[in-house]
């Protein structure tokens, strides 16, 4: 994920990394995740994911990134626990519609798709958050990226927290340092914040994540300095000053379908598209400039590293053993509606109804 703010827009927007947090701040929670969780109740579940998802692509080129983008910003609020997929209800404010997310996080309806074809075959059995999980591990190696064995047994929350969502996830337009923050405030470090940034090797973005760079940057009244001309120049025209900012474009210049180290070399040519991404490379004297050269030049690095933070971000305060739930649907704790869905109801039996009616 690269970082959002509207953060939101970027498929794929994220950042683990190569150092292992110690074994006491993850404590029991990574400790009752394990790779054989579902063996025996519900043994084909990664096989399912993944062929929804090979389906999905068909259509929809774009649809890996966005799916692990969804994953980043669940774990980045209230811990990985599938509570960006609730929607609005009478009690809950859906953290789909803060700033981050509305009208950017992509992908919920694939990831249903995922979860009917669970519990058409194992009833009640793969939490809504370790789909998520399956499904990053499986947008990632089917467009080219490595395959990792994927840490299993989280539970569904039964919260949203929108006003998290809006203060903790990273934003394209924030410098370093407050980024950096934002990964350290859940137990992830700089070399997390590099790592996980590479998921920009595939996915688009919205003009609104980065016109910030184009016309007045930092208003100074003269684009980011650090932007490549010929991609300024490119992206101008996409993106005029006072344009609508819906334009998207490819995150990744040279291969934006596969996940690959371009994204890093990208970086050294000063074609990174967001703010967030350039400055891993350009802001003077950082250590992230290490490890994006590292990475620019060995992919397996890369590949190794990328595990190892996807591994260490699905830790993140996972729910386990008796708490929270199995949803049934990811949409909505169980045994309640979401308001879309109860506004179906309504609508069908006798006319329409506002939320604010519910």
């Amino acid at each position: 994920m690269a970082v959002t703010s509207s953060s939101a827009t970027c498929d794929g927007f994220f950042i683990i990394s190569l150092l292992v947090i110690a074994s006491s701040l993850f404590g029991t929670s990574s400790a009752q995740l394990n790779a054989t969780f579902y063996s025996d109740t519900c043994p084909n579940a990664s096989a399912i994911v993944r062929s929804t998802i090979q389906q999905a692509l068909q259509s929809d080129a774009r649809i890996g990134a966005s799916l692990i983008r969804l994953h980043f910003h669940d774990c980045f609020v209230n811990g990985c626990d599938g509570s960006l997929l609730l929607d609005d209800t009478a009690s809950i404010q859906s953290e789909k519609n803060a700033a981050p997310n509305v009208n950017s996080a992509r992908g919920f309806n694939v990831v249903d798709d995922i979860k009917t074809a669970l519990e058409n075959a194992c009833p009640g059995i793969v939490s809504c958050s370790d789909v998520l999980a399956l499904a990053s591990e499986a947008s990632v190696s089917l467009d080219g990226g490595p395959s990792w064995t994927v840490l299993l047994g989280r539970r569904d929350g039964l919260i949203a927290n929108q006003s998290g969502a809006n203060s903790s996830l990273p934003s394209p337009f924030e410098g370093l340092n407050n980024i950096t923050s934002k990964f350290l405030a859940v137990g992830l470090n700089t070399t997390d914040v590099v790592v996980l940034s590479g998921a920009h090797t595939f996915g688009r973005g919205q003009c609104v994540t980065f016109n910030n760079r184009l016309f007045n940057f930092n208003g100074t009244g003269s684009p980011d300095p650090t932007l490549n001309s010929t991609l300024l120049s490119t992206l101008q025209q996409l993106c005029p000053q006072n344009g609508s900012g819906s334009g998207i474009t490819n995150l990744d210049l040279t291969t934006p379908d596969a996940f690959d180290n371009n994204y890093f070399t990208n970086l050294q040519s000063n074609n990174g598209l967001l703010q967030s991404d350039q400055e891993l490379f350009s802001n003077t004297g950082s250590p992230t400039i290490a490890i994006v050269t590292s990475f620019a030049s060995n992919q397996t690095l890369f590949f190794e590293a990328f595990v190892q933070s996807m591994i260490k971000m699905g830790n993140i305060s996972p729910l386990t053993g008796t708490s929270g739930e199995i949803r049934q649907d990811c949409k909505a704790v169980n045994g309640q509606s979401s308001a879309t869905e109860a506004e179906d109801i309504q609508m069908q039996s006798d006319g329409p109804v506002s939320l604010a009616d519910m």
